[in-house]
């Protein structure tokens, strides 16, 4: 409730806040109850008396301002002459600054009339937009003639920067209060007095390890659930000692889940700041969504305690065992077995306390009726069921069940009921052999609370880390873990108020109550709760989570300063050997030497880092960049290093980063005897690389690169091309001038300089050669300017088959002038099949997965099918085989279609009638997939009958509907289907046929009822006495228009119901 002065009322004080109008809390003027008991404070005028709400340890005595709890108490003098609103000192709870603010309200509609404003303020001064805290406040004026009659009034609120006063606009009228009568003035003095009670806040400087000696978890999205179990399961020392000693050495980092559990808890005992777990979720193998679904907490201990068993099962000290028996009442069989659980799930519905819930756990249930036990031999038996716990363990996990499942809404609720659980709980009445020595008495040291419904809500756990609440003098030490907050608490905060419950008492909230309960064996509790020094940590793990530590810094640092940095790839000719494309090397492929570089660093230092890496001298190398040409190819070209050396990396570079660099290196060979690259002119000498073409393999050989004058005539390079190639000199040669892709120009001329026989010549133009063989034309590509043409219409294809889900496929080179019968002659040999008996589907555009089908006369090529797939996006096709040839098929329709057999069982067939057909048609295909008895009417859909029930006497035999049900005859179910009965036949005879027909085993068969329906009511048959009346069956006289009666079979139906859960429902999977 805001407040909101206008100009007309009263005048803000300088400095104040401007303030919003409020709403009256509906409560009752008289409401007078007292907060809890606080010490009596002296009052000063006008000042504030605060008062602790709960025990500090020793070191922190001098500082209290991190409480959780404080009453204010502010004297206002003059109290008559009051005009407009005063602040009272800040008193200091949960380290934020909270104030009493009173103010005169006056109302323009009622002039007469005016009352005292009472709010709480929190945190005004700050600027920060980020802060919240929820509180909860007993506001009060003192009455000074009796303390019992002063008034009092309760809030609830969330404050934040935008709503940081909460309270009253008309607390009580103002003559209420100025009456000398009612006691609330005296010497024109009024005390007003805030007792509040604040969670650890949120969006400040909180510091969770000052006040608490403990660090919180960092919440994903909605691993609130998570947090809260860790918290559980670190504090119980003896856990995590055994989980420090897990044997880690060899695990993958990534994906082992013990290895970051170690993590965790490391750092939850070493660190001063909230601890991140992205690394251990990232162990369960969960995407990123998996954070922001919240899950349940028992779920999640159970799915960690399974993936860590060797933790649990070593320490032994969280299995509960005990043993269920069924004990038959009249025959002699008794059934048992003696099981370990890690938890004890407790029923709360109707239960006060946890007593009556270990009572009903253990209570005998009554196996009668409906319900009776299968006895083996002896048949079903009425029978006793029921648990005895044999021990319980040291360290006892007990899941409330706070949530059911409601058949009427078809969903699970939340069950908010108060249930008491007691900080002491004694369980000897509940174990079959007690022990005198050591009494199963446990101390309580965890409570989880859930706030919300079942849709969601949040998880807080409240810890008693030092499990004192028997063996200390002082009162037990309770924090709240919120996430990465963490905070001291009373322990009434962390029992009392999580009972849940719907009451008007200030400490409960509605829908937050506890959900899963930790409890210590009292005899165990030294050795469970004994600390965990650093020397309980095996040395090679520390090693090893340190130096994860400074490789993290390390990457941070490199995250921090990577804007001051470039990269520069550098790629050298061996990369260029055995390409078979355009340019020199494939940018996918090619295997980079990277260097990261200052940006604003030389030329000359990066050469000289260059130098001392690569293993040359500096004068056996030359930098070529490889430089992006207009018409979309990359060649190298020159960089002058006597002019550019002092020039920074990112300015030569043209901000491109990464830069990539063609090296050129003296012959290895030829480097140890001191050789030296030859000298190259800029403005006389150009780079040419050279490519020989093979027409027979249809392959390109890299013959390296040359330095040659601009005026040298092309047939002066002849010589140097027979060399390279391995070719006789004088061999007749034909050349191409490799252009941009699919543009290769024949150089017809030999005896013209270069500059004239190639186009725009430059630094990095490339000549590929060939062989003038006249057995070249014999080669499917007999030149190169054939083979470049061919290159650029190369695509891979990846083929997946239609009707197997998921099909990674296989993947063939096809040509996009391709037509669909050279496609699918090609596919067809990789298959091994006919192409005639292959079918192929565009893929869908919008997803992944098959689309329509593609006719087999389809006039397009490949490159009109994959015209919508992105350049870098692989393309797909998909493609079934057949079982008839593609032109016979495609004059056919599919019909996928449900055969019951004889045994009424379901079964899928798929079937290719004539498109232009019939059903008769339709019935034809059937009959060539299925086997159909001679006497099934081809013209009639309907179950096949079994022989011996097709022929009938009219007279005396009848053929009856029979369907399934369960309790309602409007639920059927199942498969119905036709029986022939007899005039005057035993029912059981009846049955009999019916339990062959349906194959049910006898055990089962005995649960099953059976009824005649007729108009939708059902009367069950006495199965012993009756004998089959076809009348029964029959329409009843004048109710033709009614449907005939039919044979009920009731019982449960156990076939596989629709999940509950929503699309945002997802089981937990730790997957590694």
């Amino acid at each position: 409730m805001n407040h909101h002065h206008t100009q007309q009322q009263q005048q803000q004080k300088a400095g104040e806040q401007q303030l919003s109008e409020p709403e009256d809390m509906e409560m009752e003027a008289g409401d007078t109850d007292d907060p809890p008991r606080i010490p009596a404070n002296p009052v000063i005028n006008g000042n504030v008396a605060m008062a602790d709400g709960h025990n500090t340890e020793e070191d922190m005595e001098d500082d209290t301002s991190w409480r959780s709890e404080a009453t204010c108490r502010f004297v206002v003098e003059r109290f008559s002459r009051l005009s407009e609103s005063v602040l009272s000192p800040s008193c200091f709870v949960r380290n934020l600054p909270w104030k009493i603010m009173v103010m005169p309200r006056f109302y323009p509609d009622r002039p007469h009339q005016k009352s005292v404003g009472f709010f709480l303020q929190c945190n005004a001064d700050s600027d920060s937009t980020s802060w919240s805290c929820h509180a909860q406040a007993m506001l009060k004026i003192i009455n000074y003639k009796d303390d019992e009659k002063s008034f009092s009034r309760r809030i609830s609120h969330l404050f934040f920067h935008k709503e940081n006063d909460w309270g009253f606009s008309n607390f009580m009228s103002w003559s209420d209060v100025t009456d000398p009568e009612r006691g609330f003035v005296e010497d024109d003095q009024v005390s007003f007095e805030v007792y509040v009670q604040a969670d650890a806040p949120h969006g400040v400087a909180w510091d969770s390890k000052k006040h608490t000696g403990y660090v919180g978890l960092k919440n994903q999205g909605a691993t609130c659930y998570m947090n809260s179990l860790l918290q559980t399961l670190f504090f119980t020392n003896q856990l995590r000692r055994a989980v420090y000693m897990m044997p880690t050495e060899g695990d993958d980092s990534s994906k082992s889940v013990p290895l970051a559990l170690q993590r965790v808890f490391y750092e939850l005992q070493h660190s001063d700041k909230p601890v991140g777990t992205k690394k251990l979720t990232k162990s369960f193998g969960w995407e990123t969504l998996d954070s922001f679904m919240q899950h349940d907490v028992q779920e999640l201990c159970r799915v960690v305690s399974s993936c860590s068993v060797c933790v649990f099962v070593q320490s032994c000290v969280c299995v509960c065992v005990f043993r269920s028996y069924i004990q038959c009442k009249h025959v002699d069989y008794r059934s048992e077995r003696i099981e370990d659980y890690y938890d004890i799930q407790l029923s709360i519905k109707g239960k006060k306390n946890i007593f009556e819930s270990f009572k009903d756990y253990v209570a005998v249930e009554q196996l009668d009726g409906d319900n009776k036990y299968d006895a083996g031999e002896h048949g079903l038996q009425e029978a006793e069921k029921g648990v005895k716990f044999l021990t319980f363990p040291p360290i006892l996990h007990l899941q409330l069940m706070r949530f059911m499942y409601d058949p009427q809404t078809d969903q699970n609720i939340k069950i908010n009921d108060r249930f008491e659980f007691p900080e002491q709980l004694p369980l000897d009445e509940f174990l079959q052999k007690t022990d005198s020595k050591d009494p199963a008495n446990y101390i309580l040291h965890a409570v989880l609370v859930h706030s919300g419904d079942n849709h969601g809500g949040h998880y807080v756990v409240y810890l008693n880390p030092k499990g004192d609440g028997k063996v200390s003098v002082k009162e037990p030490i309770w924090c709240k873990f919120d996430d990465d907050v963490v905070s001291r608490c009373t322990k009434e905060e962390a029992i009392e108020h999580n009972y849940g419950g719907h009451d008007d008492d200030l400490s409960v909230r509605h829908c937050t109550n506890a959900y899963m309960l930790v409890y210590i064996r009292e005899s165990k509790l030294s050795e469970v709760l004994l600390a965990v020094n650093d020397v309980d940590i095996p040395q090679q793990l520390v090693e090893r989570l340190q130096e994860e530590k400074r490789v993290e810094a390390q990457k941070r640092k490199e995250r921090q300063e990577a804007h001051l940095y470039m990269q520069v790839q550098i790629v050298t000719e061996d990369q260029f050997c055995g390409h078979q494309g355009n340019d020199m090397y494939d940018e996918e492929k090619v295997k980079y030497t990277v260097f990261k570089v200052l940006k604003s660093s030389t030329l000359q230092e990066f050469v000289q880092n260059l130098s001392q890496t690569m293993g040359f001298p500096q004068d056996q190398m030359r930098l070529w960049p490889m430089q992006a040409r207009s018409n979309g190819t990359k060649r190298p070209a020159m960089l002058d290093y006597e002019a550019d050396c002092s020039k920074s990396m990112i300015d030569l570079s043209d901000n491109e980063n990464p830069w990539t660099i063609f090296l050129e290196t003296v012959d290895p060979e030829m480097a140890a005897s001191g050789a030296t690259l030859p000298k190259f002119d800029k403005d006389h000498d150009v780079m040419l690389f050279l490519k020989m073409y093979d027409p027979k393999s249809r392959s390109l050989n890299y013959c390296g690169h040359i330095y040659t004058a601009i005026s040298c005539r092309i047939r002066d390079l002849l010589p140097v091309m027979c060399e390279r190639a391995g070719f006789q000199q004088e061999t007749s040669l034909i050349l191409y001038e490799e252009v941009k892709p699919n543009l290769t120009e024949r150089i017809q001329d030999y005896d013209v300089s270069l500059d004239k026989a190639l186009d725009e010549l430059m630094d990095g133009d490339i000549i590929v050669f060939q062989k003038d063989d006249p057995e070249n034309d014999s080669s499917e590509l007999p030149t190169a300017k054939d083979y470049f043409r061919d290159l650029y219409h190369r695509v891979d294809v990846i083929f997946c088959d239609k009707t197997i889900h998921n099909d990674p496929g296989f993947v063939v080179t096809l040509s996009n002038r391709m037509n669909y019968f050279q496609v699918a002659k090609t596919v067809a040999q990789r298959l091994n099949t006919d192409p005639m008996l292959l079918q192929f589907f565009k893929s869908q555009g919008y997803r992944d997965g098959p689309g329509n089908p593609l006719r087999h006369n389809y006039e397009g090529t490949l490159r009109d099918l994959l015209q919508f797939f992105k350049p870098r996006q692989p393309k797909k096709l998909y493609y079934q085989q057949l079982k008839m040839k593609i032109t016979d098929f495609e004059n056919r329709r599919s019909f996928k279609s449900i055969w019951l057999n004889s045994q009424y069982r379901e079964e899928e067939i798929t079937l290719y009638p004539d498109k232009h057909g019939c059903v008769r048609d339709l019935l034809e295909e059937c009959k060539k997939a299925v086997e159909l008895s001679p006497q099934c009417c081809p013209l009639v859909v309907r179950p096949e009958l079994p022989l011996d029930q097709v022929d009938l006497d009219k007279d005396t035999e009848m053929l009856i509907p029979v369907a399934h049900f369960h309790k309602e005859v409007f639920g059927t179910f199942g498969i119905p289907f036709l029986l022939k009965i007899r005039q005057g036949e035993p029912f059981r005879d009846v049955m009999r046929r019916i339990q062959s027909m349906l194959e049910i085993q006898e055990k089962e068969f005995e649960k099953f009822k059976f009824a005649i329906v007729m108009m939708g009511r059902h009367q069950y048959l006495t199965e012993d006495e009756y004998e089959v009346n076809l009348k029964d069956f029959q329409p009843q006289p004048g109710n033709m228009s009614h449907p005939r009666p039919w044979l009920g079979l009731d019982h449960f139906n156990k076939a596989p119901k629709r999940g509950r859960y929503t699309y945002l429902e997802k089981a937990i999977k730790i997957h590694n």
